[in-house]
């Protein structure tokens, strides 16, 4: 209990200084994929992953993502009875995160639409941007290769007590890139909770926000599983 509570207190936090991020920082569905605006969004999201890398990781691995989760037990390196319990935790904090982010909002002089104005939640479009293919593909290559820099990260023999830092630095630039296309997801639980606040077509596109992720995420337990990219 003491990991899934973890990965709860993890999430929580992940979402509210990301998603925080967009809304407190005044960068609404209209300006996050700004140049202007990339740059603190994606610093914000990275940064807080190599927070809580140094505060849960020695409890929990510091998952805080239901496809991190999903490719460390295809990977072997954690047993399939766990998942559940991890990505439960990771869902309610996600709500968590996004609750108190909601709750902050409310006092907004002038209030707050959070249905208009949105939570940081993850979209396509593809009349102003990219479509559909576009932005499941950069999904899963994101997923893909964060995933992959946590398991190369983690290994015993090349696990150094910079690794937090080397994976919250591969989710910023992550986000450099794919913010202007899904505004980055690359973590369903991160996608979910946004996408139910604000429901409309948020909610509708929420599907490519869990399965692309989830594939990419597979793809890298796989090739680790293998040996591919595992050490000898």
């Amino acid at each position: 209990m003491k990991k899934y509570f973890a990965e709860l207190v993890g999430t929580a936090a992940l979402c509210f200084i990301g998603c925080g991020s967009v809304v407190l920082g005044g960068f609404g569905p209209a300006l996050a994929s700004a140049p202007i605006a990339s740059l603190p969004i994606a610093f914000a999201f990275g940064l807080s992953v190599t927070a809580m890398a140094y505060a849960i990781g020695p409890i929990s691995g510091c998952h805080i993502n239901p496809a991190v989760s999903v490719g460390m037990v295809v990977a072997g390196r954690m047993p399939a009875s766990e998942l559940p319990g991890y990505i439960i935790g990771q869902v309610i904090g996600a709500f968590v995160g996004c609750g108190f982010l909601a709750l902050i909002l409310t006092s907004k002089a002038g209030g707050y639409d959070i249905p208009a104005a949105g939570l940081g939640q993850n979209m396509y479009d593809a009349a102003k941007g990219f479509g559909v293919l576009g932005a499941f593909v950069a999904e899963v290559v994101g997923t893909f290769l964060f995933v992959t820099v946590i398991l190369g990260a983690t290994q015993k023999k090349s696990a150094t007590p910079v690794a937090g830092l080397a994976i919250g630095l591969t989710l910023v630039i992550i986000h450099i890139v794919l913010i202007p296309v899904t505004g980055t997801s690359v973590n369903p639980a991160r996608s979910l909770a946004p996408a139910i606040y604000v429901r409309g077509e948020a909610l509708a596109q929420i599907w490519l926000f869990i399965l692309a992720p989830i594939i990419g995420a597979v793809i890298a337990g796989l090739l680790f599983q293998s040996k591919a990219l595992a050490e000898d």
